[in-house]
C-alpha cells in the first residue's frame, strides 16, 4: 500500500515535452493531503472496527452466557415443576390414605357402638324379662298369702285384731322373700 510520504517523496524523470512541474507538484500536494487524511481515517476506521469487533465478541460471549443461563434456568424450573407436581401427587395420596382410614375407623367406631347398642337392648330386655318374672313371682306369693289366710280357719282370739295376725305372718313371709330377693338379684346380675 503506498502511503502519504511515497507520494511525497516520489519523483519523476524530466522529459523534453513533459507537464508543468509545479502544476504536478501542486496536484500531487493536493493528492498527498487527500491521501493522508484518507489513510489516517482508514488507520482509525481499523482501530474502531478492531474496537467493535472486541466489543462484538464480549457480547458474543454474553449473549452465549445469557443461552447458557437459560437453558439452565429453564431445566431448573423444569426440575422444580415436576418436584412440585411428585410432592402434590405424594400429598394427595397422603391425604387419601389418611382419609381412608379416618373413614374406616369412623366405620369401625359406627359398628362398635351398634354392636353395643345391640347388646345394651338385649340385657334391657332380660333386665325387663327378669324383673317382670320376679314381680309376677311377688304377686302370686302375694295372693297366695292372702288365699291361704283366707283358707285357714283363723282364731283371731289369740290377736288383739286381725291387723296383728297379718303383721306376723307378713313377717315371716318378708324373710323367706328377702332370701328369695337376694338369690333373684343376684341372678339378674346387679
Amino acid at each position: 500500500m503506498i502511503t502519504p510520504l511515497d507520494i511525497q517523496n516520489k519523483e519523476f524523470k524530466k522529459s523534453f515535452r513533459g507537464y508543468r512541474e509545479s502544476e504536478v507538484d501542486q496536484f500531487l500536494d493536493d493528492i498527498i493531503e487527500d491521501y493522508e487524511r484518507l489513510y489516517k481515517e482508514n488507520i482509525e476506521l481499523k482501530d474502531k472496527i478492531l474496537v467493535l469487533s472486541e466489543q462484538l465478541k464480549h457480547y458474543s460471549n454474553l449473549e452465549q452466557t445469557l443461552k447458557d443461563t437459560l437453558v439452565v434456568a429453564q431445566s431448573t424450573a423444569d426440575e422444580i415443576i415436576g418436584s412440585a407436581r411428585q410432592k402434590a401427587e405424594v400429598i394427595i395420596e397422603d391425604t387419601e390414605v389418611s382419609s381412608k382410614k379416618l373413614i374406616d375407623a369412623a366405620n369401625d367406631e359406627v359398628r362398635n357402638i351398634r354392636k353395643e347398642y345391640e347388646y345394651l337392648k338385649k340385657e334391657i330386655f332380660i333386665f325387663k324379662t327378669r324383673y317382670k318374672s320376679f314381680i309376677e313371682a311377688q304377686l302370686i306369693t302375694l295372693d297366695e298369702f292372702y288365699s291361704e289366710i283366707e283358707s285357714k280357719d283363723i282364731n283371731l282370739g289369740d290377736y288383739k285384731d286381725s291387723d296383728d295376725y297379718i303383721e306376723e305372718v307378713k313377717e315371716s313371709k318378708l324373710e323367706s322373700e328377702e332370701t328369695d330377693l337376694d338369690k333373684n338379684i343376684d341372678d339378674l346380675g346387679a
